[in-house]
């Protein structure tokens, strides 16, 4: 369970489970729904590529190219 305690009170954050075929990750209902869909995104994206062993240029250069394309597809949105 993590906790993060504020001078007088704690205040339950998450709650961290593990069974025998997956982890269960519990958020309180107030939570911020995107900053929660934002950690499961990253989460994801963790274990997908846990496997991959790219030198970091490689990254480098795949994001450049995503963000161009991107940029090509999006720029009128800015002008």
């Amino acid at each position: 369970m993590l906790y993060l305690c504020c001078k007088d009170f704690i205040v339950n954050i998450m709650t961290i489970e593990r069974t025998t075929s997956e982890f269960i990750i519990r958020f309180p209902f107030t939570s911020d729904i995107e900053r929660m869909q934002d950690m499961v995104d990253y989460l994801r994206y963790k274990e997908l590529t846990a496997k991959y062993e790219l030198a970091q240029s490689e990254v480098d250069n795949l994001a450049k190219s995503i963000n161009k394309q991107w940029w090509q597809k999006n720029q009128y949105k800015f002008d």
